[in-house]
């Protein structure tokens, strides 16, 4: 399998070094070059063509914010995952409209950065766990509940609570923590579950628990 190529875009060079080794010691993943701001950032991905940006938000002559529609025009086919120390969502929902797949912070990077680099490259959007309802609220349209609501009743509360946990981001190996379970135990349940609904992605299944209020 090809590594996935990655762009680093961040004013701080300590930080970038730090992420450059740890994507690095990724088998999967490879580091193709890294830019201090927004000007080099755009010069250096038309030049490299990577499949995922890094880009933090607040860089100088072009921020994160301003170069992103950019480098959707000149690199449509990146994926653009922000990386942050902004808490907030009102760069949330500024990031996701101009197209970033996904909105991760920096203090939890190095627990949450490998599995958003998996979730977006794979045609997931990925945002930090305490943000994700904003996420759900600002992008996917909410539905009226149907009679698919019947389906999730026919659930066991089991897999209705692993369901609901990935709803909201978390990963298998998190939910296997917070309910004490095995990971293979969480799998089985997550996998058993979506197909009692008939969903085929996260994303499906996302859009199924907004239609049916299973986030309030």
């Amino acid at each position: 399998m090809t590594p996935i190529r990655v762009l680093l875009a961040d004013d701080h060079a300590v930080l970038r070094s730090g992420l450059a080794a740890l994507l690095n010691a990724r088998e999967k993943i490879t580091v193709v070059g890294e830019a201090a701001d927004g000007v080099d950032l755009l010069a250096q991905a038309v030049d490299l063509q990577p499949d995922l940006i890094l880009l933090d938000l607040s860089m100088p002559r072009l921020g994160g914010l301003d170069v992103l529609p950019l480098l959707k025009q000149k690199v449509p086919e990146a994926r653009i995952l922000i990386l942050t120390m902004h808490d907030d969502e009102g760069y949330l929902r500024q990031a996701l409209k101009a197209g970033a797949s996904g909105y991760v912070l920096k203090k939890a990077a190095d627990v949450e950065l490998i599995t958003a680099i998996q979730a977006v490259m794979q045609g997931d959007v990925y945002v930090h766990p305490t943000m994700t309802k904003v996420l759900l609220n600002e992008i996917m349209p909410v539905q009226q509940p149907n009679n698919s609501k019947n389906a999730w009743n026919s659930l066991s509360d089991r897999e209705q609570a692993v369901l609901q946990l990935v709803v909201l981001g978390h990963t298998s190996k998190e939910i296997a923590e917070r309910l004490s379970l095995s990971v293979k135990t969480i799998e089985t349940y997550r996998a058993r579950g979506m197909e009692k609904l008939n969903l085929p992605s996260r994303a499906a299944l996302v859009r199924f628990a907004l239609a049916n209020g299973l986030l309030e």
